[in-house]
C-alpha cells in the first residue's frame, strides 16, 4: 500500500513544469492558519477535513489533474483516496509540499501580519492550532518583567526571548561572578565583572531582535517598586534568591494586579507555582511568615545542582507562556516540586486563605513594610 501510495507523488521541483504542460489544478489541504502563512500562488485552497463536502463545487472537472500540497507532503498524500472515491481520474500528491517548494526558492504568498523573517522563526509555534499567527502576535505584544538574571532569570530569559516575548524587563544589581557560571546560562567567562543585566541584554538581543529589554541595575525595594510595576508589565517571573523580596513583591503584585510566577531552588529541589491576584492564592497565603534562616539557606550557603535552575526557570517560562497566550492551566493554587535526585515532580493544593493580611476579606496589610526587619523578626 505505501509503496503504491508514493508512486503518485511529484516533487517539488518537477510540479512547476507539470502545471503548466497539463494544465493541473494546485489544491492546498492544510489549515485556514497555515494557508495565512504562506501559499503557493494561483492554489486552490480546500481544507483536508472539508475536501468531500468543498472540492467537488469548486472543482467540478473531474477529468482535470489535480496536485495536492500540505507542510511536508504527509497530508495531500493522504487526501488522494478521498479524491479517488469523488471521482477524479488524475491526482498526485507534491513530496515535501510547502517547505521542499520554498527551499528551492520558488515563490509563495501571504497574509499574515509578521514578516519572513519572523514567520521563519517562530514557525514551529505557528503550526500548533493553541498558538498560530494570532497567538504568536499576542507575545510579540507581551511585557514580561524578570526579577533577577541568575539561576532562575538565566533559563526564563532565555526561553522566553526565543519565543517572541516583546518586552521583557529585568531588574538585578549584580555583577557576574565566576561562581555564577556553573548554573547561570546568560552569562559567559567574557562577561566577568559585567553588571548581571547588561550581560543579560546582551545575550537576548543576538538571540532575538524581536524583543526589546529594558534593564534595571537596582534591587528591588519599597522606594522604587511602584515606579518599575508601573511600566506595564503583563505578568512577573520571580527569581528572587531571598526572602524580603518574595514577600515585597508578592505585596506590591496584589496592589498592582499582576500575576507572578514563583520558582525556587535549594541543592536538588526546586519549587513553582502562579500567583494570580484575586484568582486564587498569594505568597503569603503559601509562607504566612518565613522559615528561620538555618531551615531556608541560600544557594551560596547551601549550594544547588547546576543543572536545578535550568528545570524550574523552564517551568517558569513555561507558565509564563500559558499565561500570555491563555491558554492551558497554569499552576494556580498548585505548587509544583521537583526533586532532582529522584527525577519526581509533585504537586500540593494550595487554597486562598480568608484572612491573609494581603489579599484575604480584611487585608490588614495596606503598605509597604520593613521586610527585612519582618524577615528577621521569624
Amino acid at each position: 500500500m505505501a509503496d503504491t501510495a508514493r508512486s503518485r507523488e511529484i516533487t517539488a521541483r518537477d510540479t512547476p513544469g507539470s502545471l503548466e504542460a497539463s494544465g493541473a489544478l494546485l489544491v492546498d489541504v492544510r489549515s485556514d492558519e497555515e494557508w495565512r502563512l504562506a501559499h503557493i500562488p494561483g492554489a486552490l485552497h480546500v481544507p483536508l477535513s472539508q475536501l468531500e463536502g468543498r472540492l467537488p463545487e469548486l472543482a467540478p472537472d473531474r477529468k482535470r489533474p489535480l496536485v495536492t500540497y500540505c507542510a511536508v507532503g504527509a497530508r495531500s498524500l493522504h487526501a488522494l483516496p478521498t479524491l479517488d472515491e469523488l471521482g477524479y481520474e488524475d491526482t498526485v500528491s507534491m513530496a515535501g509540499g510547502i517547505v521542499a517548494w520554498q527551499e528551492l526558492g520558488y515563490a509563495v504568498e501571504s497574509e499574515s501580519a509578521l514578516d519572513a523573517e519572523q514567520r521563519d522563526r517562530y514557525s514551529r509555534h505557528l503550526l500548533i492550532p493553541e498558538v498560530g499567527e494570532h497567538g504568536q502576535r499576542k507575545l510579540l505584544e507581551t511585557s514580561i518583567l524578570l526579577i533577577g538574571a541568575g539561576g532562575l532569570g538565566s533559563p526564563s530569559a532565555l526561553y522566553l526571548a526565543a519565543a517572541g516575548i516583546g518586552r521583557i524587563g529585568i531588574v538585578d544589581d549584580d555583577v557576574v561572578d565566576s561562581s555564577n557560571l556553573q548554573r547561570q546560562v546568560l552569562h559567559s567567562t567574557a562577561g566577568l565583572g559585567e553588571r548581571k543585566v547588561r550581560s543579560a541584554r546582551k545575550a537576548l538581543e543576538v538571540l532575538n531582535p524581536d524583543v526589546e529589554v529594558l534593564t534595571y541595575e537596582e534591587r528591588l525595594t519599597s522606594e522604587n517598586i511602584d515606579r518599575i510595576l508601573g511600566e506595564g508589565w503583563d505578568l512577573v517571573v520571580d527569581g528572587a534568591d531571598n526572602f524580603p523580596t518574595r514577600y515585597l513583591l508578592n505585596d506590591a503584585s496584589v496592589w498592582h494586579d499582576i500575576p507572578v510566577v514563583h520558582g525556587s531552588i535549594y541543592r536538588f529541589e526546586g519549587q513553582v507555582t502562579v500567583f494570580k491576584p484575586h484568582d486564587g492564592p498569594c505568597y503569603r497565603c503559601l509562607f504566612p511568615q518565613p522559615p528561620p534562616p538555618e531551615l531556608a539557606p541560600s544557594c551560596a550557603e547551601g549550594g544547588v545542582l547546576g543543572v536545578l535552575p535550568g528545570v524550574i526557570g523552564s517551568l517558569q517560562a513555561n507558565e509564563a507562556l500559558k499565561l500570555a497566550l491563555g491558554i492551558g492551566e497554569p499552576a494556580v493554587g498548585r505548587l509544583l516540586l521537583f526533586d532532582a535526585l529522584s527525577a519526581r515532580l509533585d504537586e500540593v493544593q494550595v487554597r486562598r486563605d480568608p484572612e491573609c493580611p494581603v489579599c484575604g476579606v480584611d487585608p490588614t496589610i495596606t503598605e509597604y513594610i520593613d521586610y527585612a526587619e519582618f524577615c528577621a523578626a521569624r
